[in-house]
C-alpha cells in the first residue's frame, strides 16, 4: 500500500487502493449494476426502507434533476442567502464553545487544535476546464474529471496527532485514536463548527450531501452505482443521510449515504432545508450516529 492508500471500507467488499492501478477490490457482481451503455444503474430506494420520511416534502416532476442547475434560480438564491446569513450567526453564537474546546485540545493533547484535509466538493464540469487534483493524491486521469472541485475542510481536530498521518481513514465505534476531549466533540457535533468557514467561503451549504475524502473516490465511485451523481449539488454540513443514517464507514451505510443524497437532490427545496436544519438540532441534542 501507498503512503496514500485508502482504508478498506469496513463491510462484504474490499476496497484497494487506487494508486496501484489494479481493480482487485471491484465487487465482483458490480457489473450486474450497469447499463449495457455502461453506465451505473439507479440507486435503488430499497435501501431506505424502514426509514420514515414522511416529514419530507415531496415535489413534483423533479425526477430529471442532476445538478444544482436543475433547481429553480429563487431556490439557489435563497439557499445561498440562508447559508450565508446561517453561519454568520451561528459563528457569533457559537464562539465561546468553539474557543473554549480550542483550549481543551491544545492542554489535553500536543499538536495544533484544527485539522485541515482535501475534501470533494461541487462538480461544475460544464463551467470548469481543468480539476486541480493536490499533487500528493494519485489517481487515475481519466477518473479526475468526473469528481467535484477539491478544497480544504476545517475540523477541530478529534483524534490524536501521530494517528492522523498515515492519511484518511473510516473511525469505529470506540475508536482508539480519538482523544478524550475529541470524544465529547464529536458527539455534539462541536467538532464541525469551523466548517461555517467553509460556507461562508462558498465551497460548502448548510444542507447538502457531506463532502467525501478525495482518497476515497476512486473505489466507492466503483463500488457504488450513481455515486458521482452526489456531487451535483454542493457539499453541507448537515443532510437526510447525517440526520437519519448517522455516519458511514461500511459498504451498506455508505450505499444508504448515496439513496439519501439524491432523494434530496430530487427534492431539494428551502422548505426541506428547514426541515433538516431543525431536525439536525435534535441529532446534535442525542449524539446520534457519532463514532
Amino acid at each position: 500500500m501507498s503512503s496514500t492508500a485508502i482504508p478498506a471500507i469496513r463491510g462484504q467488499y474490499t476496497i484497494a487502493d487506487p494508486a496501484d492501478g489494479d481493480r482487485t477490490g471491484e465487487n465482483p457482481e458490480s457489473r450486474e449494476h450497469e447499463r449495457p451503455d455502461g453506465e451505473p444503474a439507479a440507486v435503488s430506494l430499497e435501501v431506505l426502507d424502514g426509514f420514515e420520511l414522511d416529514w419530507l416534502t415531496r415535489l413534483h416532476a423533479t425526477d430529471g434533476r442532476r445538478d444544482i442547475r436543475c433547481l429553480p434560480a429563487r431556490t439557489r438564491v435563497l439557499k445561498r442567502a440562508i447559508d450565508v446569513a446561517g453561519a454568520s450567526v451561528l459563528l457569533i453564537v457559537t464562539l465561546p464553545v468553539l474557543l473554549a474546546a480550542v483550549v481543551a485540545i491544545k492542554l489535553t493533547s500536543p499538536g495544533s487544535a484544527f485539522f485541515l484535509q482535501t475534501r470533494v466538493g461541487l462538480n461544475e464540469r460544464r463551467r470548469l476546464t481543468r480539476v486541480n487534483i493536490p499533487g500528493h493524491i494519485q489517481m487515475c486521469r481519466r477518473r479526475r474529471a468526473n469528481f467535484g472541485r477539491p478544497f480544504t475542510i476545517y475540523k477541530l481536530r478529534t483524534m490524536h496527532t501521530d494517528t492522523t498521518k498515515a492519511g484518511p481513514s473510516t473511525a469505529v465505534d470506540g475508536d482508539s485514536r480519538v482523544t478524550s476531549v475529541g470524544r465529547l466533540l464529536r458527539k455534539m457535533r462541536i467538532d464541525e463548527l469551523p466548517q461555517l468557514v467553509n460556507v461562508l467561503r462558498g465551497e460548502m451549504s448548510l444542507v447538502g450531501p457531506r463532502p467525501e475524502c478525495i482518497e476515497y473516490m476512486e473505489n466507492l465511485s466503483k463500488q457504488i452505482p450513481n455515486y458521482l451523481q452526489r456531487l451535483g449539488l454542493k457539499p453541507g454540513l448537515t443532510g437526510i443521510a447525517q440526520i437519519e443514517n448517522g455516519y458511514a464507514n461500511d459498504l451498506c451505510s455508505y450505499q444508504r449515504k448515496v439513496a439519501f443524497d439524491l432523494l434530496y437532490l430530487q427534492h431539494c427545496c428551502i422548505m426541506n432545508d428547514l426541515k433538516i436544519l431543525l431536525r439536525t438540532v435534535k441529532v446534535v441534542l442525542t449524539g446520534f450516529g457519532a463514532l
